[in-house]
This record gives C-alpha cells, structure tokens and sequence, in this order.
C-alpha cells in the first residue's frame, strides 16, 4: 500500500467529514472505511486503522461537550455498565454466530428507527423541559443500553443511531447531552477493540491518524454546531444521516 500526498489529503477531507456525521448522529464509517479499502487495505486492517480517528474523535467531541457543560460526567459510569456488558455479549456473539447475520441486523435496526421517527419523534427526541431519568431507576434503561452494547459488540456500523435511541429514549436526553454520552461509549468500544487491533498488528498508523487529524477538526465543528443548533434541525440530521445509514447497508 501506497500512501500518496492525494490519498492522505483525501483521509483528511472525509474524516472531516465523517468526525461531524459520528458526532451528530453516526455511520460516519460508511465514508472512512470504503477509502482505506481503496488504497488497498484488506477489511480487517481497514477496520483496525478506521479505529484510531474514532478514538481520537469521541476524545475531541467529549472535550468539547464538556467545556460547553453538556456531558453530565456523573452519569457516564452508570450508563458504560450495562452498555460494556451488553457489548462484552455482542462480541462473543459476533465470535460465534455467521457474519451473514450482520447486514440483516444493520438494516433492519436502521429501519426501525428511521420508522420510529417517522412515527412517534419523541421517542428519539423528547420535548424540552422533560426530566432526565436516573439509570439506577429505570430498568428499561439498563435493557435499551445493554442492546446497544450488543449491537455494538456485533456489528460497530451505525452504533451511534442505537445508542442515541437508548440514551435519549429511555432516559430524556436531549440531543445534544444524548450525543455526549454517546461519544462516552464509544469512547469505551473503540478503546478495547483498538487494543486489540494494536496487540494484533493491524493497525496502519500513519493512515488512521491522518483520518484522525480530520475527524478530530469535525467533531470539534459538530460541538459547536450543536450548541447552537435549533434541535429541529439536530433531528432532521439525525433523521436524514438514518436514511442514508439505510441506504449504505442495504449497498454494501
């Protein structure tokens, strides 16, 4: 594999481009993953590399969630605990299940939410003034975060979109603190998959940190965005990032 002064400027421009879409919503990879694999990368060693502008991302998006006083920092081991375990599940499961299983499971998730937000929106997006729920008190929660984490543990694609429907739907978060947290267990995937990936071998540095340098430049525009955002339009994006997460797996 060849990395040219056009192939890094590229992994640049779309991890711009992608630190945004994983910020407000998700399926983000649907840009980055394809150009590694055009540069020759095999799946797995993409996927691995892919894993780096994640990380650093989610770290960006954090920071600057949390200097605008939108992450509730109390609230993020309560909900990285059922969504670690169910992930830990997912993993397993993704061991020992067909991979044939993956794209009917992506699709199908992805039309679901976008029909429940077509349906009933505030499910996704409660109204404001409603009062945040405590995990600790609500036992749907900890199912809604744990089937998240298994669909992250399983499939990783669109996590984003699953995660944001537990956070936001069973707990009231708006859009912009659902989104923080969101970027929280993500946080928390990637650094276990990533450390694998690295005891493995199959990370390809220069190429994931250059998509980092991008995707960290996105996520710090995404913050800012969403601070100021009208929420109708954080959920038109949300729901039109959906349909075009539909359309990737039902592509690919």
């Amino acid at each position: 594999m060849t990395l040219t002064m056009e192939y890094g400027a590229i992994l640049v421009a779309l991890g711009f481009i992608a630190g945004i879409i994983n910020t407000l919503a998700g399926g983000g990879s649907n840009l980055t993953l394809p150009a590694l694999m055009v540069m020759g990368m095999p799946a797995d060693v993409a996927n691995a590399t892919n894993r780096v502008g994640v990380w650093l991302q989610c770290a960006s998006g954090m920071a600057g969630f949390k200097r605008h006083d939108k992450l509730d920092t109390q609230d993020i081991w309560p909900v990285l605990v059922p969504s670690l375990i169910g992930g830990l599940l997912g993993a397993l499961a993704a061991a020992w299940l067909p991979t044939s299983w993956v794209k009917p499971l992506l699709l199908g998730t992805l039309l679901a939410m976008t029909v429940v937000m077509l349906v009933k929106p505030t499910t996704l997006t409660p109204p404001p003034g409603t009062p945040i729920k405590k995990v600790k008190d609500t036992p749907s929660a900890w199912l809604g975060l744990c089937l998240a984490g298994f669909y992250g543990g399983f499939v990783q694609a669109g996590v984003g979109f699953v995660l944001l429907a537990a956070l936001c739907g069973t707990l009231n978060y708006d859009l912009v603190r659902g989104n923080a947290l969101k970027l929280a267990c993500t946080l928390a995937f990637t650094t276990l998959s990533l450390l694998v990936f690295i005891a493995d071998d199959l990370v390809h540095w220069l190429p994931g940190l250059l998509l980092a340098i991008g995707t960290m430049t996105g996520a710090r525009v995404a913050v800012k965005f969403a601070i100021s955002a009208n929420p109708k339009t954080l959920k038109l994006f949300l729901f039109v990032m959906t349909l075009v997460g539909c359309i990737a797996a039902y592509a690919f």
